[in-house]
């Protein structure tokens, strides 16, 4: 998908919303006060905790919270555990104000829904889901970069393997991918015109994940999903689904048909990920992959 239309689509949403307006409805908010209203109801927070939930900094929330407090909709109190803050909290006057503000933007969002059919209303609820995930995991992703593996990130690589492998067991005597003789040598290994492997960079640098795929001996046009690894520092941000992605699309760039791999119920994170990508469970393996201690196999087509 070209980002460009997206941007345009995002921005015709903000519109409509109203989220340029200032003000909420027939309400004398706007946008910015309405949501610190919103995140108050849950009950106080400090300045820098508003202005965290609202991804903005500390000083653009200073300046809508004193005209909410001038207008006694929220009031300041002490800290119960930190005597150098204060928590803002709202007030009856605000309580009243929030709830007129989720009458009238319930009444919009309705006249909204009502132009939809129940299966469009679906869509929508899974297509708005899908967006507001993939915006929060590109924003946790900031300072990382997936790149190709270079000579010089053989060690680095091995080294995540080999933590990763003994962290959760996989040792080499049982036949896992820490046993690669060429485990050491991934570059090299990689170099070939239907293989690819890339690693995850951290903000300082430091390599922490990588993955890649290559041919899968004895089946044509199917690729297997390897060596992929994370350390700790790298898991839940969602960029062992943002490589996977992206080896899927190369995948098809080089022509293959369908993208094989095997791992095991020891790394069950993992096997949900690739569940959720649309990857299909096996009774037996494919292929030779040249190591049977893997008990889960899947594919997926292309």
């Amino acid at each position: 998908m070209d980002p460009r239309p997206l941007r345009a689509l995002s921005r015709e949403l903000v519109r409509e919303l109203g989220m340029l307006s200032q003000q909420c409805g027939s309400l004398a908010l706007s946008p910015l006060e309405a949501h610190l209203l919103i995140e108050l109801e849950s009950g106080p927070a400090t300045n820098q905790q508003l202005a965290e939930r609202l991804r903005i900094d500390k000083s653009n929330a200073s300046r809508p919270l004193a005209r909410l407090a001038e207008r006694e909709l929220i009031a300041w109190q002490p800290h119960p555990s930190d005597g150098r803050s204060k928590q803002a909290t709202l007030t009856g006057l605000g309580c009243a104000q929030l709830n007129e503000l989720h009458r009238q933007m319930d009444e919009a969002m309705a006249e909204t829904l009502a132009q939809l059919a129940p299966e469009e209303r679906e869509r929508l609820w899974e297509g708005m889901r899908l967006y507001r995930s993939a915006l929060s995991r590109a924003r946790r992703q900031q300072g990382y970069r997936i790149r190709p593996i270079a000579p010089e990130d053989n060690a680095a690589i091995a080294a995540v393997i080999r933590a990763v492998s003994a962290e959760y067991g996989l040792t080499a005597d049982k036949g896992y991918g820490v046993a690669d003789p060429n485990l050491d040598f991934l570059h090299e290994t990689y170099q070939g015109e239907q293989s690819r492997y890339w690693v995850i960079e951290g903000p300082d640098g430091a390599i922490l994940g990588g993955g890649g795929i290559a041919p899968l001996a004895g089946e044509t046009g199917t690729c297997e999903l390897q060596k992929m690894y994370f350390l700790p520092a790298l898991r839940g941000l969602g960029l062992g689904r943002r490589l996977v992605l992206q080896a899927l699309a190369e995948a098809r760039t080089l022509g293959y048909l369908r993208c094989y791999l095997e791992t095991t119920a020891d790394l069950r994170e993992a096997t949900s990920l690739y569940e959720s990508l649309g990857f299909e469970h096996l009774p037996g393996p494919l292929g030779c992959t040249g190591h049977d201690a893997c008990e889960i196999c899947m594919v997926l087509e292309l």
